[in-house]
């Protein structure tokens, strides 16, 4: 029996909206994912980063049908910050930056009915096929059949990162928060703010700690619970509900018996991740990188 379609929408995203004859170079220049090779109506998963590689935000980024400006779908409590820090770099661009009040849905399970579809700027996410559609400015009588916990434990499911729930601002790296590994960050772009130190992580293999989706007996903890193991702590928890979460945690602890406040921790790695934490051969480098 196929699977229903699940909808909701997301209180907690708005949308930015950039416009202007430079939108795309302006933006090109500031962010992980390679905008330049957005057609009007694609999306991608992109990161805003400190010079130092460090993440500060993450965010949707879809290039409108009508081909008239970028919208950046992004949580709601970073909108403003967001918005300031590319401000600072906007000197003479012809770039405009807008917080609106499009709303954000989103879709798994069946496809959303074409009506819905038509009536929305929509688009798979581009992080894995699995997530389902997101859909923003939907029209006011779109269906809600689930809720915004429901998405919640969806995403936690897949080990997708929430960015305000489990990164951390000017501490967490491109690569912890899976950016490299789910289609966040462009290697053939030009350069872009914390590009060396990310890509240097990348070429030479240099991650130590990645977000990683656990499971438990028990409901979990708090985020920030230390993840242990043998006593000692290789991880901390970050977002979770009720049985599942998140926890950034040493590449080499997902195969150990790890324990939270007192409890078995189970790492459940997806395919796409337990290929990244195999161990890498010479060939796997950059060869243009040098020793």
């Amino acid at each position: 029996m196929p699977s229903p379609t699940h909808m909701t929408r997301l209180e907690n995203r708005t949308v930015l909206k950039l416009s202007g004859a430079d939108r795309v170079r302006f933006l090109q220049g500031l962010v992980t994912a390679d905008i330049a090779a957005l057609e009007p109506g694609d999306a991608t998963w992109s990161a805003c980063l400190t010079p130092q590689g460090r993440w500060q935000a993450d965010f949707f980024v879809v290039s409108d049908p009508d081909d008239t400006c970028l919208l950046l779908d992004c949580a709601t409590e970073q909108a403003e910050n967001l918005k300031t820090t590319l401000q600072r770099f906007r000197l003479r661009s012809d770039v405009q930056l807008d917080i609106t009040a499009l709303p954000v849905h989103v879709a798994w399970g069946n496809p959303p009915p074409d009506s819905v579809l038509e009536n929305a700027i929509s688009f798979r996410d581009p992080r894995l096929e699995e997530a389902g559609w997101r859909l923003i400015d939907a029209a006011p009588d779109t269906p809600i059949t689930t809720t915004e916990q429901d998405y919640n434990l969806h995403r936690l499911m897949l080990g997708l990162p929430d960015g305000v729930q489990d990164c951390e601002v000017g501490r967490t790296l491109a690569a912890e928060a899976n950016l490299d590994l789910l289609g966040g960050v462009s290697w053939k772009k030009g350069c872009y703010m914390g590009q060396e130190i990310t890509a240097r992580m990348h070429y030479r293999t240099l991650v130590k700690r990645r977000l990683m989706p656990v499971a438990a007996t028990s409901p979990l903890p708090a985020p920030g619970t230390p993840v242990l193991c043998d006593g000692v702590e290789v991880g901390t928890l970050r977002s979770s509900q009720d049985h599942i979460g998140l926890a950034l945690l040493k590449t080499d602890a997902a195969n150990n018996q790890l324990t939270c406040a007192a409890h078995p921790l189970v790492v459940r790695l997806p395919a796409w991740l337990e290929t990244a934490l195999k161990p890498q051969t010479p060939s796997d480098s950059n060869p243009t990188e040098k020793s």
